[in-house]
């Protein structure tokens, strides 16, 4: 084979300086082993979405190596197939001129296949006395040879990343099977927690599933889906240990005070409130202010930062998160208007979410007016969503997954 000579394409086409580097590579790489021409065409065909090829190059591709009549790929032969574009068209079942140009021009930019053009752009080869072909002009396979390890190495990575796929793929499925029945247990057997909430942020991590997913972007629903899936578990395992403990002093209490069991029958076990927690009308009017968003647990645990501003240094109820997102507005010199236009876009909890998130990020926000009206605008259009900002802050956080003793 021909080494040592850079070669251009005929005619308009333009010779770039990635044809040089493809083809310098190749002379340096191709040494004296051979391969397989087949299994390189396999390799390739796996690897294609990481080459940038469709799948009519690679019928192309495999027309062109069809033509080579050996099935080993060795430096020592010539390795320039010279089919016409008829030849080609008819192995790869009749794929139309204009395409067959386009395909070609795809593997020579991928480095697949090098251009050796004739002085008049035809392909053919010349034989010596004793038949043997003595130069050839069309399409060298060298870099089959040249790059052979190099495919097979991208096969391997896009087969692992394929296995990682399907193996999200099947964790997601099941995290999310496990939310959606834990939700349901805790709304029809009355449990206390934002169900709600819970429920609507479920919803928003289905309606953010691509129709045609990539592995980051099962990554990133697993991750989301985990962390909805800890929270869920937690407001359960909260509801357990409260009964627990009510029982526990119930039995205790009946046992000390009087062991007349009928006095135990006005101690029935209940439930005690949350936190912060209304009863009766008050408690009523505080359940239409709270928002079907996200539980404020899971607000709270994502952005720490701002229960400082609540009264007492904490936040029990949505109310107080609202009347801390205003102080902490202020704080962050976000303008009352441009705070007033966030909670028409994103709803007035929405809004506090929103500004716990950017007290969380101060530090790397140059202007949290700014950054603010730049969500409020992308909301209105429908482009932003407070699911992934939530959840990006829940892991950078890096909170426990277990409900401390």
């Amino acid at each position: 084979m021909e080494t040592g000579y850079i070669t251009t394409p005929f005619g308009r086409r333009p010779m770039t300086l990635a044809l040089v580097k493809h083809q310098v590579k190749t002379e340096e790489a191709v040494g004296d082993g051979s391969v397989d021409k087949w299994r390189v065409f396999r390799d390739i065909s796996d690897a294609r979405s990481r080459l940038g090829l469709q799948d009519r190059a690679l019928a192309i591709l495999n027309a062109l190596v069809s033509f080579f009549p050996a099935v080993e790929l060795s430096s020592e032969k010539n390795l320039i197939v010279f089919p016409s574009n008829a030849q080609l068209s008819a192995r790869a079942n009749g794929i139309a001129g204009t395409t067959l140009r386009k395909c070609l021009g795809a593997l020579v930019e991928a480095g697949i296949i090098i251009r050796k053009d004739s002085p008049n752009g035809k392909r053919y080869a010349r034989k010596g006395e004793e038949g043997d072909i003595e130069d050839a002009y069309g399409f060298s396979l060298a870099p089959l040879v040249a790059r052979a390890s190099e495919f097979a190495a991208l096969s391997q990575d896009v087969a692992a990343e394929q296995r990682r796929f399907r193996i999200t793929k099947d964790r997601l499925t099941i995290v999310r099977r496990d939310v959606r029945k834990l939700i349901t247990v805790g709304m029809e057997e009355n449990v206390p927690g934002d169900w709600a909430a819970a429920e609507a942020c479920f919803i928003d991590i289905v309606g953010r599933f691509a129709r045609r997913p990539t592995l980051r972007d099962v990554e990133s629903s697993l991750d989301e889906m985990s962390l909805l899936h800890e929270e869920v578990s937690r407001m359960l395992e909260t509801n357990e240990e409260i009964a627990k403990s009510d029982g526990n002093a119930i039995v205790n209490r009946c046992h000390i005070q009087n062991s007349n069991t009928e006095s135990c029958n006005e101690l029935e076990p209940r439930f005690e409130k949350k936190q912060g927690e209304k009863s009766g009308p008050e408690k009523q009017a505080e359940r239409k202010d709270e928002p079907e968003l996200f539980p404020l647990s899971m607000v709270l645990r994502a952005c720490p930062e701002i229960g400082t501003f609540g009264p007492g240094g904490s936040i029990a109820t949505w109310r107080e998160m609202m009347s801390a997102s205003v102080t902490v507005r202020s704080m962050l010199g976000v303008s009352p208007s441009a705070y007033e236009e966030a909670c028409e876009a994103m709803g007035p909890a929405g809004a506090a979410i929103a500004i716990a998130c950017i007290l969380e990020r101060a530090g790397h926000i140059n202007s949290a007016g700014g950054y603010l009206r730049d969500l409020t605008a992308k909301a209105r259009r429908g482009e932003f969503s407070l699911g992934p900002m939530l959840f990006a802050q829940l892991r950078a956080n890096a909170v426990p997954s277990k409900v401390s003793a």
